[in-house]
């Protein structure tokens, strides 16, 4: 295979014009005829045993043509490909533009090659890095927390039941003189106040006693999921069989000796403030990170073939595959529960797809412009770091990856702490957000 043109006829994109001669044609086509002539009958020859020039005959003379041609392309085309010191990104695309025994193949082959991005303004990036502070409100939920952790429940006979508390129930709900389905219930825990039933049941079962019978009379919801019930009014006979409450414990030095490794209460706050500030720190950390690492993204605005998204996505999908595989679920399993199909589910990984893929062209090109290394031994002592850390030998490690991935992972890597140990931290005003009114649910079902 003779390399006769080589054009660059697009952004990322390269023609070859290749000849293959006469006589290595026909050669790739005698073979072609050798591996297929087995699985060849004919009638008045047996199987396996039908000359060449009968199969030409009666098939077409380019009946072998094909197979002497991809033959070809496998052998000789990656080694073309690399002589010509083109990144291809894609399965090249090829096309025939003249074959014949006398003068051989001329073919086009079309290359997508991995584009050469410009990177400016790596050094300096500024971002937004905004430490939440720590309110003494906050450490006392934290510590709250604690208490309600360690409640114990205390039976109640000496009053009516009150919002907040638990209560075992029997009830009976009808619509005028009429028993409904799904309106019964015998000893059933209702914490009051948790908004398990319709609204405003929960509130007229407080104020009643252990072994008083009641009614209770509410509205269902228009948007009630039952639409034979919806915006009926109904009456539950009710009757309370117990009431119990959660008995928080004082929040004294001896709760803090049983329940953690101090013996104050102020020495406990200080731990709680202390890790709350860590956790703060390190999620403005993350956050300025991660908006660093979009805004390295955003500088990569040469063209990109999108055939690297389509396949970056093709992988992310096929890792999470094989997640589900782990699970003891199939992917169509997965289609079929979800109600998606394969593009749709495939649409969803592409932005992230082309996020990733522009990130690491960047991150070569930040590698390359700063001359980065990863030194031999820098590579074993990751080797020896993945064996140790999946109990393995470093010489399994080699066998199950490819050792030049893991340098490029490693130098993709030291490039990113390089931006990041560049970029400015910036204050910026803490956003906050009005919480959302709390929704009551609809029943107990």
């Amino acid at each position: 295979m003779n390399l006769k043109s080589s054009n660059k006829t697009d952004v990322n994109m390269t023609e070859l014009v290749v000849e293959i001669d006469a006589e290595s044609f026909e050669k790739a086509v005698e073979a072609a005829y050798q591996r297929q002539k087995k699985n060849i009958s004919m009638p008045g020859f047996r199987k396996g045993k039908v000359p060449r020039k009968m199969c030409e005959r009666t098939y077409g003379e380019n009946v072998f043509y094909e197979d002497a041609i991809n033959a070809l392309l496998n052998m000789e085309l990656p080694a073309l490909i690399v002589d010509n010191k083109l990144n291809v990104v894609d399965t090249p695309k090829v096309e025939v533009t003249a074959v014949s025994k006398e003068d051989g193949v001329t073919m086009k082959v079309i290359c997508v090659t991995k584009p050469e991005i410009s990177l400016e303004g790596y050094k300096g990036i500024e971002a937004p890095k905004v430490v939440k502070k720590i309110a003494d409100e906050d450490v006392d939920q934290q510590i709250e927390s604690m208490r309600q952790r360690n409640a114990r429940v205390v039976s109640v006979d000496d009053r009516a039941a009150e919002m907040g508390d638990e209560v075992n129930l029997n009830f009976e709900g009808f619509f005028g003189d009429e028993a409904f389905d799904g309106g019964k219930g015998e000893n059933y825990q209702l914490k009051l106040g948790s908004g398990q039933f319709i609204p405003g049941f929960e509130e007229q079962v407080a104020g009643h006693n252990i072994g008083e019978n009641f009614d209770v009379t509410v509205t269902f919801p228009e948007d009630y999921q039952m639409d034979e019930y919806a915006g009926k009014e109904a009456v539950f006979h009710c009757s309370i069989n117990s009431i119990s409450h959660e008995e928080l414990p004082e929040l004294d030095d001896e709760f803090v000796k049983d329940t953690s490794d101090f013996d104050t209460v102020d020495e406990l706050k200080a731990d709680v403030r202390k890790k709350l500030e860590e956790n703060a720190e390190n999620a403005a950390s993350n956050s300025f990170e991660n908006a660093v690492t979009l805004k390295l993204i955003e500088k990569v605005t040469d063209p990109i073939p999108h055939c690297m998204f389509e396949h970056r996505a093709d992988s992310l999908m096929n890792q999470f595959a094989n997640q589900l595989k782990a699970q003891g679920i199939s992917m169509d399993l997965y289609l079929q529960y979800t109600g998606m199909t394969q593009d749709a589910l495939k649409e969803t990984y592409l932005e992230r797809a082309e996020n990733e893929v522009k990130l690491r062209l960047a991150l070569e090109k930040v590698a390359e412009l700063e001359k980065l290394e990863v030194s031999d031994e820098d590579l074993e002592a990751e080797v020896n770091r993945l064996a140790e850390e999946n109990n393995l030998t470093a010489e399994d490690v080699k066998k199950r990856i490819y050792l030049e991935d893991l340098r490029e992972d490693m130098l993709a890597t030291k490039a990113m702490e390089l931006v990041k140990e560049a970029a400015v931290a910036t204050d910026a005003p803490e956003e906050t957000e009005e919480a959302p009114a709390e929704e009551t649910a609809a029943t107990e079902e």
